[in-house]
């Protein structure tokens, strides 16, 4: 699952702050960097986001204001220098409210508690997919999934006592994953982290089954499976 999240804040030491912090978490997406109010109300009208990463004080219209004028607004982290607004932010049901200057740490809790917030709110049909295998239909539930395997136009789909071939690219069924838990670990692999049970060099371990890392992928394969804490040192 990816949040879509727009960075908010007058200050560009500010903006280039936060948007290091959103680079560090696999889940956030950013699809935007406004300097004001009216520019982030002028790209939400072009484009879907979930979340926005909001400061208060800022020219010509305040984060508040805003907030208070959309009919349907996404969810909001506040991040701001300003403690006295906190009250008005939660009326607003505002998921968190960050006082500057903002740990990495403290922005980390207030990103994964809007994760928790957002799965809650996936439909149960999320969970799993129906695919077109040996001419019928399959349904696959994500988490039976060990593996995937990219073969030029073609994806091998692993479970656990089974192999679905589909016509697609990796970079298509990635997309449709509404889940955190796959790691890519190769440019042909990407690996169900709950389903590792060991990690042998430049293997990754699933039961019986192994799949590579790539020189170039494992630190970052790595670091995701760890901060996620789906496989312990």
């Amino acid at each position: 699952m990816k949040i879509r999240c727009v960075i908010t804040d007058d200050e560009p030491v500010a903006r280039k702050g936060i948007a290091s912090y959103v680079e560090k978490v696999d889940f956030l997406e950013l699809v935007g960097v406004c300097e004001d109010a009216i520019s982030l109300n002028n790209l939400l009208q072009q484009q879907p986001v979930d979340l926005l990463l909001l400061d208060i004080e800022m020219p010509y219209m305040t984060g508040l204001e805003l907030l208070s004028s959309l009919p349907n607004p996404p969810k909001v982290i506040f991040i701001t220098a300003y403690e006295q607004y906190a009250i008005r932010g939660f009326e607003l049901q505002v998921l968190d409210y960050l006082l500057k200057p903002v740990s990495f740490d403290r922005f980390l809790k207030a990103a994964n508690r809007a994760l928790e917030i957002f799965r809650q709110t996936i439909p149960p049909d999320s969970a799993y997919i129906f695919i077109k295998s040996n001419e019928k239909l399959v349904k696959i539930f994500w988490e039976d999934i060990l593996y995937l395997e990219a073969m030029e136009n073609y994806v091998n789909i692993y479970t656990d006592n089974a192999r679905h071939i589909i016509h697609a690219t990796l970079k298509s069924v990635i997309e449709s994953i509404n889940s955190t838990d796959f790691v890519q670990t190769h440019k042909s692999y990407v690996v169900n982290a709950k389903k590792i049970t060991g990690i042998d060099g430049n293997l990754v371990e699933m039961g019986k089954a192994t799949v590579p890392f790539s020189r170039g992928m494992k630190e970052a394969a790595m670091e995701k499976i760890l901060r996620n804490r789906l496989l312990k040192k």
